[in-house]
């Protein structure tokens, strides 16, 4: 009976060390963390000969550096997207242009490595001590795999410091694989907590998850560095401005300045629109006289001469994408000032698409160094910030030149679809938080309009005129229109009708003008302008003084 016994016992011990075995191996796969390390290849993607991953802080760029011999290059395309948009490349003379504060410097393109830039099968390519000389980072090259990583923030970063040896893996959860191990001790560049896990970045080029009971808190750090960054200097006022555009369609109209300021108080610098550009290759119609400057100084004015693209034969892309009509454009317009004995430049280049954005910004360096070089006070006109302008990077026009003007109006405009204010306030204060997102509010000016539109319509077709502040009041008078203050755009509206016609007008006058310029104030701006001289009513001067001032 015992020996029959002794193979079921057998079997049922069996039984039990499997399930145990079973149970254990359970508990293994699902509670003990893996040590199985990730396939890098896998991780930064496939490298060719000579080929190198780059991370750049917290990212993993698609694009590839180049690694050949003790020289580093990457692309001048992520140099301009991530570390200094400075780097211009000048297609037409196959070069790189980087203009300083001071200086336009330039460095040819070689066919081979070895120079600071490398034309490699048709991509521009900088190298890494061309990259340094202007722009502080820090880079280690590390191999197998071989990647290039870049820090360029110093000053407070999010780190977090490793309390207990530990793994930074792919993923959050003790199963994904490995991809470094960090010591006790080591920071970490925090990224995103999650519930048990955190996300971070190591120093040479790691992007994963470490848990977060091995990592202290985040905290802010910032770093001492040696690196001596480029300083630009300001050519601005001590008191507010006090600006008006002064439209002078040719030489002879100059000779109206003296009636056209006679009963003008407060203002303190006057635009008059002098300069155009006349062809692609940057030639300029020039009305700018001694005589005007001689006037406007003589009453307290500064003369800021307005150049514009307005010119049907110029394509801006074309004109700013080639560097000899750029600098032509800019010699010319700075010859034309100094001759003259104005006081600066105002750029009023309108209506420019996507792809000018970067030549755009490149004629404004260097026209900044030549302006300050002649003490020329440099601003720049802009549309009321929007998505579809994000291109005209009102942040790096605010790094180069002295005054950023909001262009706050034309909210509704010929050919817009509905009737409307030419500058609500509500729409006005948005472009002004909007650009102050970007430019200090001691270098933003604030242009407002002397103008309103003169809505029409009839037969159910919409079309405007722009009037004045006396021809609007004279409209709404001698029609009868009833007006009211309308508290949702911060302007009187009124509306009439006439042989079947129907007319609406948001008008600009004291109050109106009055509540913009007090924005100016509220914000801390640099001052404000408005277009144009002519426009206004004889007691506007005084309601901008005394609202600018107070």
């Amino acid at each position: 009976m015992k020996k029959r016994k002794s193979p079921v016992v057998f079997v049922c011990i069996l039984i039990a060390i499997v399930a145990v075995l079973g149970i254990a191996t359970h508990v293994i796969l699902k509670y003990i963390p893996t040590r199985q390390k990730m396939d890098l290849n896998e991780y930064y993607g496939e490298t060719g000969d000579g080929e190198a991953v780059i991370v750049i802080g917290t990212e993993i760029l698609e694009q590839r550096g180049t690694v050949t011999g003790d020289l580093v290059y990457l692309p001048v395309d992520v140099v301009t997207t991530y570390l200094n948009q400075r780097y211009y490349w000048d297609a037409g003379n196959q070069q790189v242009l980087y203009a300083t504060p001071a200086e336009l410097t330039s460095a040819p393109a070689m066919e081979e490595p070895g120079s600071d830039v490398w034309l490699k099968d048709g991509t521009v390519c900088l190298s890494l001590d061309y990259i340094r000389r202007y722009t502080d980072l820090d880079v280690s090259v590390y191999q197998n795999p071989s990647r290039i990583a870049i820090q360029k923030q110093f000053d407070g970063i999010q780190t977090v410091t490793v309390n207990k040896d530990t793994y930074v893996r792919y993923r959050g959860g003790i199963k994904s694989p490995v991809l470094t191990k960090v010591k006790k001790g080591d920071t970490l560049i925090f990224m995103e907590e999650l519930e048990n896990w955190t996300q971070v970045a190591t120093w040479d080029g790691y992007i994963g998850y470490v848990e977060k009971k091995k990592i202290s808190a985040p905290q802010e750090t910032s770093m001492e560095r040696s690196f001596e960054r480029e300083e630009y200097t300001y050519l601005t006022m001590e008191e507010p401005v006090n600006m008006v555009w002064h439209q002078v369609m040719s030489a002879e109209a100059n000779a109206g300045l003296a009636d056209a300021i006679q009963n003008m108080t407060g203002v303190n610098v006057i635009s008059p629109t002098w300069f155009s550009v006349t062809d692609n290759s940057g030639n300029i119609s020039n009305f700018a006289t001694a005589d005007y400057v001689a006037l406007a100084h003589e009453r307290g004015l500064q003369v800021w001469g307005l150049v514009d693209n307005f010119s049907e034969n110029v394509t801006t892309t074309e004109l700013l994408s080639n560097t000899a009509a750029r600098q032509n454009l800019i010699s010319q317009l700075v010859s034309a000032s100094v001759e003259a004995g104005i006081d600066g430049i105002n750029v009023d280049f309108e209506y420019l698409r996507e792809d000018v954005g970067p030549h755009f910004l490149e004629f404004l360096r260097e026209l900044s160094i030549e302006c300050h070089k002649n003490n020329l006070v440099l601003s720049v006109d802009n549309p009321v910030p929007e998505d579809f302008t994000s291109h005209y990077d009102r942040a790096e026009q605010g790094r180069v030149v002295d005054y950023v003007i909001i262009m706050g109006y034309d909210e509704h405009y010929v050919g817009s679809e509905e009737a409307g204010s030419v500058a609500s306030l509500p729409w006005v204060e948005k472009g002004i938080q909007d650009t102050l997102a970007e430019v200090p509010a001691e270098r933003v000016i604030n242009a407002v309009p002397f103008y309103t539109r003169l809505w029409k319509t009839e037969a159910g077709t919409l079309s405007s005129e722009a009037i004045g502040m006396d021809q609007a009041q004279e409209v709404v008078s001698s029609n009868n229109a009833e007006i009211y203050w309308d508290n949702d755009v911060s302007q009187y509206y009124g509306s009439f009708e006439k042989d079947g016609i129907r007319y609406q007008i948001w008008m600009e006058e004291g109050e109106s003008i009055a509540a913009k310029v007090q924005l100016a104030k509220k914000y801390n701006l640099a001052g404000v302008s408005a277009w144009k001289l002519g426009f206004e009513n004889s007691g506007i001067w005084q309601v901008i003084t005394d609202n600018l001032n107070k």
